[in-house]
C-alpha cells in the first residue's frame, strides 16, 4: 500500500509524459487524476492506521541505492505519523488540484504536459516526505524544485513566466546550497546519514550519556559541539528558509503567481512551500539540541509573519495577496517550531493546506469568471453572479482569519474553523515559550493576526462586493464554474470548517502521544503544551480581537467609505510605495546581485571570452590566416605569361642553387 501511495503519481506522470500525444488530452487527464485519487484515498487509511491506529514505525526497503566505502544508503520508505499526516495533505490537495484542472485548464492545447508536470511534483514531495536518509530528502528537496520551474514556467512564451521560473530557481539554490552543507556538516559531525542512527546519537548527547560529543571543522575554525550543531543547524534552516520562502529568500514566491492557478494551490497548500516546516520538524532532534538555532528561527518565522501581512494589505492581485498570506502562515509555523511546539507547527500545516487551497481554487474560479482578469481594481459586484465560489471563498476567509468562539470547548475541543484552532494554538504557545525571541514572536503573531484579517476581508470585499468594475462585456460572460471546479471546493470548505476541530486531540491534545508516538521530539514540545493551556485569558482573546479589529476595519474602507483608502495611500504616498514595492527587497537584490553578476558577466564575455580567449585563440589564428590567403590569393592572375615567368623565375633559381651547392663541394 505504502509504495503505492509514493509511486502511483510517478506512474501517472511516465503515462502522460512520454505517451500524452498518443493518447491524448483526455486521457492523460484521466489517467493522471484517477491515480492520485487512489493515492489520496489509500493516504487516508494510512492516516488510520499508523496516526490513529498502533502502528508506530513502518520501514519499508525499496532498492539499495548507493553504497561507497562507509556509505551505505538504501531507498526506504519511512513511515511514521509526522509521514501519514504529509502523505494526505500531498496527495489529497493534489487529487483535488488534478480534477480542478480538469476544468480550469479545458482550453489548454498542452494539458498532457501540465498534467504530468502535476503528478511529478506530487511524486518528487512524497520522495521527500517518505524519506529514511538525508540523501533522499535531497532527492525530494531537488524534485519539488525542478517540478516548480516546470510548472510556474508552464506558459513558457510569456516572458514574466519565464523570469518568474528562472527567479524562484536562482533563489532555492541559495537556500538548496546551505542546506546541502547541512547535510555534509552532519555526516561529518555523526558519520551517517540515516535518521534512526542521527537521532540515536543526538538523543544520547542530549541525555549526556554518549562517550564523546563530535566536533567539526568549518571554514577553517574547529568548532566544539555547541557551536558546530548550531552551525549545521542554521545551514539546514538556510535550505528551508529558500523553499518555505521566509524573509530574505521569500521574494520567488509572489512571482510565481505567474503559474495557472492550480499550481499556485499546490505549491502553497501541499508542496514546495511546506517542505521546509516538514524539514525542520523531521530533524526536530537535532534542532533540539541548540538553542541558538532554535532563536534563529523563531526570529525569522515572526519577522516574516507581520512583513508578509504588511504587503497584503496593499497588493492588487487577487493571487497575490493569498500568495502573501501563505509568507505569513508559513511564519507562524517556523514560530512554533522555534519554540519547541513541533505539533503545533505541523497541525497548522495541516489545517492551512485545506483553506489555502481553498483559497487559491476559488481565485481561480473567479479568474475564470472574469475572462483571466487578476486585478481586484477591475472586479467587485460578483457574488450574486458566481455564489458558490462567494460562500466557499467566504468559508477559507473565515478559516485563514481564524473565526471561531474564544474560550468555548466541547470536551478539550474549541469551537472554531480549522484556522482558528490551529493559529490560535500558535499564538498561545508562543506565549508560553521560553526562549529568547519568544516574546517578541507573541506580539509579531498578534499584528499578523490583525493583519491577516484587513487583507483577507479587503480581498473578499474588493472581489464580491460594491459596484461592478469590470466592463460591461466582461460582467456580460461572468458565469459559475463548472461541476468539475466546484466540487473540489466544497471539500476544501468542509475541510476549512472542520479539520481543526476533528483532529485537535491528536495533533495538540490530550491524546498527543498516542497519536504521534515518537515522531516528533517531545521533551520541549510537551513543556510547551502543557504550559500554553495555562495562558491567562487575555492571550486566549488577543487572537479573536485582532481578527474582529481587522474585519471592522475591512468593512470601514471597502464597504461604508470605498473612497477612504485612495486618500489614506495619498495621504501616506512614502508608506504605500514601500509596501506596494515589497518593501523594495527586489530592487536592492537587483541592485547587490543581480546588476554586478550582469556587469561581470559582460565583462567576462566582451573582454575574457571575447578579447582574450577567442582574440588570441580561434578567432585570432583564423584571422591571420584569411589574411595570408588573401595575400596569395592575390597571386592568381589567371594570365599565362604571369604563370611562365613565375616558372622562369624557380627555374632560375634551382639553377643558381645548384650551381653553388656544386661549387662548394669541391
Amino acid at each position: 500500500m505504502y509504495s503505492a501511495i509514493v509511486f502511483l503519481p510517478l506512474v501517472g506522470f511516465l503515462i502522460a509524459g512520454l505517451f500524452g500525444r498518443a493518447i491524448g488530452a483526455k486521457a492523460s487527464e484521466y489517467v493522471t487524476s484517477s491515480l492520485l485519487v487512489v493515492a489520496a484515498l489509500l493516504s487516508w487509511v494510512a492516516f488510520f492506521d499508523v496516526a490513529l491506529g498502533t502502528e508506530a514505525l513502518v520501514q519499508i526497503p525499496v532498492l539499495q541505492w548507493i553504497s561507497s566505502g562507509a556509505l551505505d544508503v538504501t531507498w526506504t520508505l519511512r513511515i511514521d505519523t509526522l509521514t501519514v499526516v504529509m502523505l494526505v495533505v500531498v496527495n489529497s490537495v493534489s487529487a483535488l488540484v488534478h480534477i480542478y484542472s480538469i476544468g480550469y485548464m479545458h482550453h489548454d492545447p498542452h494539458r498532457p504536459r501540465f498534467f504530468a508536470y502535476l503528478s511529478l511534483f506530487t511524486f518528487a514531495m512524497l520522495s521527500l516526505v517518505t524519506s529514511d536518509n538525508l540523501l533522499q530528502m535531497f532527492f525530494g528537496w531537488e524534485g519539488v524544485g525542478l517540478a516548480s520551474y516546470l510548472l510556474i514556467g508552464f506558459w513558457f512564451k510569456k516572458p514574466s513566466a519565464n523570469a518568474a521560473a528562472m527567479k524562484a530557481f536562482v533563489v532555492n539554490r541559495v537556500g538548496d546550497f546551505g542546506f546541502l552543507l547541512g547535510i555534509f556538516g552532519v555526516y561529518m559531525m555523526f558519520g551517517t546519514i540515516s535518521y534512526d542512527d542521527i537521532f540515536a546519537q543526538a538523543g544520547a548527547i542530549a541525555a549526556g550519556t554518549a562517550q564523546n560529543a563530535p566536533s567539526l571543522e568549518f571554514l577553517g575554525y574547529s568548532l566544539s559541539f555547541d557551536s558546530a550543531i548550531t552551525v549545521t543547524c542554521l545551514l539546514l534552516f538556510l535550505g528551508a528558509m529558500g523553499k518555505s520562502a521566509q524573509l530574505l529568500l521569500h521574494t520567488w514566491l509572489p512571482d510565481a503567481m505567474e503559474g495557472p492557478t492550480p499550481v499556485s494551490a499546490l505549491i502553497h497548500a501541499a508542496t514546495m512551500v511546506t517542505a521546509g516546516v516538514f524539514m525542520v520538524a523531521r530533524l526536530s532532534p537535532l534542532f533540539e539540541l541548540s538553542h541558538t538555532a532554535l532563536t534563529v528561527v523563531t526570529f525569522v518565522g515572526a519577522s516574516t509573519a507581520l512583513f508578509a501581512g504588511t504587503i497584503g494589505c496593499v497588493q492588487n492581485d487577487i493571487k497575490r495577496v493569498i500568495a502573501y498570506s501563505t509568507c505569513s502562515q508559513l511564519g507562524y509555523m517556523f514560530v512554533a517550531l522555534g519554540i519547541g511546539a513541533y505539533g503545533v507547527a505541523v497541525f497548522h500545516l495541516f489545517t492551512h493546506a485545506f483553506f489555502k487551497a481553498l483559497l487559491f481554487l476559488c481565485a481561480g474560479s473567479v479568474i475564470h469568471a472574469v475572462s483571466d482578469e487578476q486585478d481586484m481594481r477591475r472586479m467587485g459586484g460578483l457574488r450574486k453572479h458566481i455564489p458558490v465560489t462567494y460562500w466557499t471563498m467566504f468559508i477559507g476567509t473565515l478559516a485563514l482569519t481564524g473565526f471561531g468562539i474564544p474560550l468555548v470547548h466541547i470536551g478539550h475541543t474549541y469551537l472554531g474553523t480549522a484556522g482558528f484552532i490551529s493559529k490560535d494554538a500558535i499564538i498561545e504557545a508562543t506565549y508560553a515559550g521560553h526562549n529568547a525571541a519568544s516574546n517578541f514572536a507573541f506580539w509579531m503573531t498578534i499584528a499578523a493576526a490583525f493583519l491577516t484579517s484587513f487583507y483577507s476581508w479587503r480581498l473578499t470585499f474588493m472581489t464580491f462586493h460594491g459596484k461592478p468594475r469590470a466592463s460591461v462585456d466582461v460582467m456580460k460572460h461572468v458565469h459559475e464554474s463548472p461541476l468539475v471546479m466546484t466540487v473540489p471546493l466544497f471539500v476544501l470548505a468542509v475541510g476549512a470548517l472542520f479539520a481543526g476541530m476533528a483532529f485537535q486531540s491528536g495533533f495538540i491534545g490530550e491524546t498527543y502521544d498516542t497519536f504521534w508516538k515518537g515522531a516528533l521530539f517531545t521533551g520541549a514540545d510537551n513543556h510547551v503544551l502543557h504550559d500554553m493551556h495555562h495562558v491567562p485569558i487575555w492571550v486566549k482573546l488577543m487572537p479573536f480581537i485582532m481578527m474582529v479589529a481587522g474585519f471592522l476595519l475591512a468593512v470601514q474602507f471597502y464597504i461604508r467609505k470605498p473612497d477612504a483608502p485612495k486618500k489614506l495611500a495619498e495621504r501616506h504616498d512614502a508608506l504605500y510605495q514601500f509596501l506596494l514595492n515589497k518593501w523594495y527587497f527586489d530592487e536592492l537584490y537587483d541592485f547587490l546581485f543581480v546588476k554586478p553578476s550582469l556587469k561581470l558577466g559582460r565583462f567576462l564575455w566582451k573582454r575574457g571570452d571575447g578579447a582574450v580567449i577567442d582574440g588570441m585563440g580561434p578567432d585570432g589564428i583564423a584571422a591571420r590566416v584569411q589574411q595570408i590567403t588573401a595575400q596569395v590569393v592575390r597571386l592568381q592572375s589567371g594570365y599565362i605569361y604571369h604563370y611562365a615567368f613565375a616558372m622562369l623565375i624557380g627555374v632560375a633559381f634551382f639553377i643558381t642553387l645548384s650551381m653553388f651547392s656544386g661549387g662548394g663541394a669541391h
